[in-house]
């Protein structure tokens, strides 16, 4: 399979730039990427794939949205075992602590989380921080292959 699937949940945006970055770096490394916010898409609709990826920004007390995108996670880790995983999301204060637990929970559940940490960003992303983005989109398109 050639198309790798972003899926995220962002209220000002911050996330939904990062995760257009990361299709840049798939599509940049000869993928095709499908980028939809996470009410668009069902957990059931990853099943079969062996990359993709996750985005959200840290949320109240450094947690994953509540309403869409934590149920979301909860059903992939039923069945994220062995695949590749990129995470990454935007955060307005604190220390990326709601990105540890995410990589922990993940890795615990017995994915390959690319890279070895998400990637964050402090409010708006930078040129830096979208590069990243994009340098996870081509790991996960080199582990996809």
């Amino acid at each position: 399979m050639n198309q790798i699937t972003v899926v995220y949940w962002s209220q000002t945006g911050n996330t939904e730039a990062m995760a257009n970055a990361v299709a840049e770096g798939i599509r940049e490394a000869g993928k095709e990427a499908l980028v939809t916010e996470v009410s668009n898409i069902s957990a059931d609709a990853l099943k079969d794939a062996g990359v993709f990826a996750l985005g959200c920004p840290a949320m109240g007390d450094e947690v994953l949205e509540e309403g869409e995108m934590e149920p979301f996670v909860t059903e992939v880790e039923a069945f994220t075992s062995g695949k590749h995983i990129g995470l990454f999301g935007s955060y307005g204060w604190g220390d990326g602590e709601w990105m540890r637990q995410w990589q922990a929970r993940m890795a615990g559940a017995g994915a390959d989380v690319v890279g070895g940490e998400g990637v964050i960003a402090q409010e708006t992303p930078d040129e830096e921080t979208l590069n990243q983005c994009r340098e996870l989109g081509k790991a996960l398109a080199a582990a996809e292959a």
